[in-house]
Parts: C-alpha cells; sequence; structure tokens
C-alpha cells in the first residue's frame, strides 16, 4: 500500500465510500432521535450533553477513515476487507446510541474496538510500503490509536463516575494524534476528495433533519392535529435545511483546501458544522411535539430547539469555511447577522420556525446579491 498524490486527476469519492457513509446515517438517526426524546421530555441539559458525547463519537469514526481513505485508498481486497470491518465496527456504535445516552457506554467502545483494531491495520500496512519521515507517522498514527482505544477500554473498567473526568482527556488525546503524526510527515490527501466527502457528509445529516421533521409531522397528522400549526413548522423547517445546504455549498471547499497543507482546524470544526445540521431535524420534530402538547417544555424553549443549531450551524460554517470567500465587511457579516436573525425570532411564539426560515432565506438571498455586485465590479475593473 502506497500512497496516492495529492493532486491526481479526476479523483472522487469510491462507492466504497459512499457504501460506508450509508451506515451512518443509522447512528446519526439514532443520536437525533436520543435527543428528541430527551428535550421532549424537559431534560435538554441531559439530552445536549448526551448528544454531544455521542456525536462526537460517530463524527470521529467517520474523520479517521476519511483522512486515512483520501491518502491510502487502493481499493485492493485486503484495503475492502478491512474497510468492511470498520463497517461493522459503525454499526455496533450505532447500537450502542440509545445504552450511552443512558450512561451505558459498552457497546459503544465494542464497536469502537472493531474500528479501531482494522484502521490500525491499515496504518501499519501504510508503513509497511513507506520509507522515512512518512513511514514514522504511519507508526505514529497506529501507535496512537492503539494507545487512545486502550484509554477508552479502561475508562469503561472503571465505575461511571470516571466517565465525567475521563471523558475529556481522552477526546483531546484523540483530536491529537492526527495533530503529531502529520507534524512527522503530512499524509497526502487530496483537497478535491476531502471536500468532496465533507460536502457528502453534510447533506447526509441535513437529509437526516429532513427525514425527522418530515416522520414528525406524519406522526402528528395521524393523530388529527391541527394541519393549521403544523404546516407552518414544517415549511419553517424545510427553508432552514434548504438555505444550510445553500450556505455550506456556496464555498468551493476545495479552493481554500489546496492553498493549506494542514487542514486540521478546518477538518476540526466540522464537528460543529455536522452536529448543529442533524440537530436542526431533532429541534423540528420537537417543535412538532410541543405543538401536539407532546412535550414537556415551553413554547420558547421549543423554538430555541430550531432557532439555536440554525444560528450555530451559520456562524461555524462562516468561521470553518466562508469567511475563507468573503470580500468586504457585508459579505463579512452576512451570516453573523443572518444567525442574529434567526436567534431573534426564537421569541416569536408559535410563529418562530417559519420566522426563522425566513431570516435563513433572506440570509441566502443578501449572500447572492453581494457576491453578484462582487463579481460586476471585478469584471468591470478587469481590463
Amino acid at each position: 500500500m502506497v500512497a496516492r498524490r495529492r493532486d491526481e486527476e479526476h479523483r472522487a469519492a469510491t462507492p466504497l465510500e459512499l457504501f460506508f457513509d450509508l451506515c451512518f446515517v443509522v447512528a446519526v438517526s439514532q443520536a437525533g432521535a436520543k435527543l428528541v426524546h430527551a428535550v421532549a421530555e424537559g431534560d435538554p441539559g441531559h439530552g445536549v450533553t448526551g448528544y454531544l458525547f455521542v456525536f462526537f463519537a460517530i463524527w470521529w469514526a467517520w474523520v479517521n477513515f476519511t483522512w486515512f481513505a483520501s491518502a491510502y485508498d487502493c481499493d485492493d481486497i485486503p484495503y475492502r476487507l478491512a474497510t468492511l470491518v470498520q463497517m461493522g465496527g459503525v454499526l455496533v456504535l450505532a447500537a450502542g446510541v440509545s445504552g450511552a445516552f443512558d450512561g451505558d457506554y459498552t457497546l459503544a467502545v465494542v464497536g469502537y474496538l472493531i474500528m479501531r483494531v482494522a484502521l490500525t491495520a491499515q496504518w501499519l500496512r501504510a508503513a509497511n510500503g513507506e520509507r522515512g519521515s512518512a513511514r514514522r507517522a504511519a507508526l505514529q498514527y497506529a501507535a496512537g490509536l492503539v494507545a487512545v482505544q486502550t484509554g477508552w477500554v479502561v475508562l469503561l473498567l472503571l465505575p461511571d463516575g470516571a466517565w465525567w473526568w475521563g471523558f475529556a482527556p481522552l477526546v483531546i488525546a484523540d483530536l491529537a494524534v492526527p495533530a503529531v503524526a502529520e507534524r512527522t510527515h503530512p499524509t497526502p490527501w487530496h483537497p478535491h476528495h476531502i471536500a468532496e466527502r465533507y460536502g457528502l457528509f453534510t447533506i447526509i445529516v441535513l437529509g437526516e433533519s429532513i427525514l425527522a421533521a418530515a416522520t414528525a409531522v406524519q406522526a402528528a397528522l395521524d393523530e388529527h392535529a391541527p394541519v393549521g400549526e403544523l404546516l407552518p413548522i414544517a415549511a419553517g423547517g424545510i427553508v432552514i435545511v434548504f438555505a444550510a445546504f445553500w450556505i455550506y455549498f456556496a464555498s468551493p471547499a476545495h479552493e481554500y483546501l489546496a492553498e493549506v497543507r494542514r487542514p486540521l482546524w478546518w477538518g476540526y470544526g466540522h464537528y460543529l458544522i455536522f452536529g448543529s445540521a442533524a440537530a436542526i431535524g431533532a429541534g423540528v420534530e420537537v417543535a412538532v411535539e410541543q405543538v401536539t402538547h407532546h412535550a414537556h417544555l415551553s413554547t420558547l424553549a421549543a423554538s430555541f430547539a430550531v432557532t439555536g443549531p440554525t444560528a450555530l450551524f451559520m456562524v461555524t460554517v462562516w468561521l470553518v469555511q466562508a469567511r475563507h470567500f468573503k470580500e468586504g465587511l457585508a459579505q463579512h457579516l452576512t451570516l453573523p447577522a443572518g444567525a442574529l436573525c434567526v436567534l431573534a425570532t426564537t421569541f416569536a411564539g408559535h410563529w418562530a420556525v417559519p420566522l426563522a426560515g425566513l431570516a435563513a432565506a433572506l440570509t441566502v438571498a443578501a449572500g447572492i446579491i453581494l457576491s453578484t455586485r462582487h463579481s460586476v465590479r471585478s469584471d468591470t475593473r478587469s481590463p
């Protein structure tokens, strides 16, 4: 197994990678469902905390595979078999999402162990095909994975209270493995490939939001809930998801990645982008349950379940990606100002979700107008 070229032409996501992503649909759906249940039952603190823990596990498992595949995907039989083993680990992790929300991390850690064993074997195979600093970096990846996973297993064997003290240090250690190994030798990830992979996962989490909202509305209609109250929420939720899609893909991420040798913060920042995108659908579902009197929380709290993740998504996309393509103060302020407008709609009562959708749509429109004006001015000034 040898590294692929960073400037390889026509590099795109493979069917195996798309198949791998399919497993995460289940895990993301499980995490969103548990978040909805906790928030609707009036325990948002437990729900959000559990969601952040679980979604980190989902996101980090996907990140580890994606960046390795961008550098070393050779698509031979050993590689495919190792990937299929990792997919099995993802499904075990998905099965453990419900238990993890309730404090039982056994299945989640077992799923991670399965994935890590296969990924460690992949890095050792890569090290066998490399020389010099590239070989040392691959070995550091393998050693780091083994060390951190050992820590997770040990933490599982300790009393339950140890999770509150051990989780954060192990997360930091997990995130530090690529940072340390990449300093030894940058792996040859492909800018277009990575941008496409992150874009595809964004579509997955946004798709989960649409599915969650549609399921909630259908369940409410089956119980003969008032259509006049449901339709504005459904319409607002759909517009928010469409706007989120437009906002994310308005910036050609591959152009930024092509100029950055170590896009560590770009990759890590997507934890908030993915997490907030998936939480939008959970929020819409909570808003529907509140209208149909199935949720034990106020209208204000139910509205914030939608506007909060939406605003976080907009700000994080601007901070991680979009700001690198903005020209002038007006363009830079568009997404942050739009996020503030979305948050302001939280106080609009039952009209919060449709008004948040309107604010998100106006943000997109403002971005398009400002971008078009800038392009026209640039064309006018060019000889």
